[in-house]
């Protein structure tokens, strides 16, 4: 009783002082300038080889048989490009992923869907939904599931529904130099502008990054339990995995199958065929052997990129989370529609239901705040400093923006 008092108690102090610098800046703004009156946009280079381009232009841009392609206006600015898979029921998973990627994002982003058939036209409906202001931040692509090598019955039913197309990606996009592949049970609760900017990060041979199956090893999965060989001590978790797809195409990969190295597309099948009796998670299972026999391409980020349940749910075992909040949520196991974790569930349900044009203190923080109160008997939702910490902080910058245009156009009159 006395943790939930105390965590209630820092919960509505810290919406007291939002509250009131929500009230300071809007007292300190000034009205906004005629659309005469305010500075041109900047035009920026295009990130990438090249990246989306219109309907007709050729390339991986270009339409091809079952591929529909949507934009609202050219990417006249530095596009970064996030792929996801959706199959089955992931349609309102995936809705609700792009939608936290384009509340919290900065610049334009380019979406590549993978969706059987029957999804497509739910998402276009559902897409051309949302408000303008919001539309004009992206553009996006559906493809269909395809193989480019083996049976892809045996793909299609790998883990998952389709969640092995994430393999194929370098072989897809053959025009798209890096991309942010993400599982459709993430929510981003910082700007994808952050994560993207790790590939600054990448040395000479790193191609691709991934968060770490866990923290401690002797409790992993990978170190307990796996039959073939995997990245480190701990295994990597691939539902949040960025790369670079140029690298990926040109690379030769050391494997346990020959002597000499093999292209990303020659490796999948037989690399499947060798230990198909032996993998339980499917795709990532093949990431992991992978990135065994090549450690020096893969770049580790640390786990509030990828963070899951298992990082609270036996007490909290994410550091970087716990100094930063988490960046990136990761509900994995369902966690979004049943109650074992209501924290995971919390944070899907307010994001879910927000209203594009509301006001994010008062329609997404607070709400927030109020549903983490009846989360405290859960480890998980006795740290709610480690959920809100980035949302606080995208929030603020949102608001400091604003305040310094409107102030910032006052002075030029």
């Amino acid at each position: 009783m006395r943790l939930s008092c105390k965590v209630a108690a820092a919960l509505l102090g810290l919406a007291g002082l939002l509250l009131l610098l929500y009230l300071l800046a809007g007292r300190h703004a000034a009205p906004r300038p005629p659309p005469s009156a305010r500075p041109a946009a900047r035009r920026q280079p295009r990130l990438g080889r090249s990246p989306l381009r219109r309907s007709g232009a050729g390339g991986a841009g270009a339409r091809k048989p079952g591929e529909q392609k949507h934009s609202k206006e050219p990417s006249s600015l530095q596009c970064m490009h996030l792929a996801v898979v959706a199959c089955g029921d992931r349609l309102e998973e995936t809705l609700i992923m792009l939608k936290s990627a384009v509340l919290f994002s900065n610049r334009r982003l380019c979406f590549h869907i993978f969706s059987e058939d029957s999804l497509k036209p739910e998402f276009e409906k559902k897409l051309q939904e949302w408000p303008s202001s919001y539309t004009k931040k992206f553009e996006y692509n559906i493809y269909p599931i395809t193989f480019s090598v083996g049976n892809a019955q045996e793909w299609k039913k790998l883990f998952k529904p389709c969640a092995a197309q994430r393999l194929f990606l370098p072989v897809i996009l053959k025009d798209v130099d890096s991309l942010l592949y993400v599982d459709t049970d993430v929510l981003f609760l910082r700007p994808i502008d952050d994560i993207w900017h790790i590939l600054k990060e990448f040395n000479s041979t790193q191609l691709a990054a991934m968060a770490p199956e866990h923290e401690i090893p002797k409790i992993g999965w990978y170190s307990r339990f796996a039959r073939h060989p995997y990245y480190g001590t701990t295994g990597v978790n691939s539902g949040v995995m960025l790369m670079n797809l140029t690298r990926i195409r040109n690379t030769q990969f050391k494997n346990s199958m020959i002597p000499s190295g093999l292209t990303w597309e020659e490796m999948l099948y037989p690399l499947y065929q060798k230990y198909k009796n032996y993998i339980t998670w499917g795709d990532q299972d093949l990431l992991n052997i992978i990135f065994y026999f090549n450690p020096e391409c893969l770049y580790v980020f640390p786990c509030q990129w990828n963070y899951r349940p298992d990082h609270c749910m036996y007490g909290s075992n994410c550091k970087g989370a716990e100094e930063e909040g988490v960046s990136i949520l990761h509900g994995n196991r369902g966690v979004y529609h049943d109650d074992k974790q209501p924290t995971f569930k919390a944070l899907y349900e307010v994001i879910r239901d927000f209203p594009f044009e509301d006001n994010l203190f008062q329609s997404l923080y607070y709400p927030l705040q109020s549903k983490f109160l009846d989360t405290v008997h859960t480890l998980c939702g006795r740290i709610p400093q480690v959920f809100l910490k980035q949302i606080e902080k995208t929030m603020k910058k949102v608001y400091e923006n604003r305040v310094i245009v409107y102030l910032g156009a006052n002075h030029r009159y």
